[in-house]
């Protein structure tokens, strides 16, 4: 890893993305299929924020990714992709009013959550809960603004919470800091979360 590539990728990123305002990032797997439930859900959702008046951030790829995208892209405000190229699996999707590539995971993940003023997680693998965990430890150490979190489908996020409720109970992870999770069932809980916590 180039500190030097780094930097300059940071900065070039930053000079696109510093317009934006009002955004919310989206995150889940790259693997889930359009004939998925969840696929339909993630462009409602991107569909419903983007009529409320806030963009949606998201990775650029397919899936998950790709719903929210595509449902921001026909609704009112823009869609933002922050791509990182890989070869077994991901290239960006077509729904971007905005496409950003990276080299790194480092420096895609700090822009993705830079600007954003909530951060919803679908159903993933390593990469969501990748993303999930460095957002909760950024907050727990102050080193980014608290920002709802936002879980989409309780049955699929249940094992992780008990764990992070096993270590709140311990005071590895502080109460306060866990309150900022919620988790939902419906895009219609989201976007009241959004709503009632995010001012345009």
């Amino acid at each position: 890893m180039s500190l030097v590539t780094v930097g300059a990728e940071l900065l070039a990123a930053k000079q696109r993305l510093q317009i934006f305002k009002n955004n919310v990032t989206v995150f889940g797997s790259a693997r889930i299929k359009p004939t998925d439930p969840l696929y339909n859900d993630a462009y409602e959702l991107g569909k419903s924020l983007s009529n409320s008046g806030y963009n949606v951030f998201t990775g650029g790829g397919p899936g998950i990714m790709s719903a929210a995208n595509k449902g921001a892209y026909e609704g009112k405000s823009k869609s933002i992709g922050l791509n990182i190229e890989l070869p077994q699996e991901q290239s960006s999707n077509p729904y971007l009013d905005e496409n950003i590539t990276f080299d790194y995971f480092f420096s895609r993940k700090v822009m993705l959550v830079k600007y954003s003023s909530a951060c919803v997680y679908f159903p993933g693998g390593y990469g969501t809960a990748d993303e999930l965990m460095e957002v909760l430890t950024l907050m727990q150490t102050n080193k980014m603004k608290k920002v709802p979190i936002i879980l989409y489908d309780s049955k699929f996020w249940a094992s992780l919470l008990l764990w992070i409720e096993q270590s709140v109970e311990k005071s590895y992870v502080s109460k306060e800091n866990f309150e900022l999770i919620r988790v939902v069932d419906s895009v219609e809980e989201i976007i009241n979360i959004v709503e009632t916590e995010v001012c345009l």
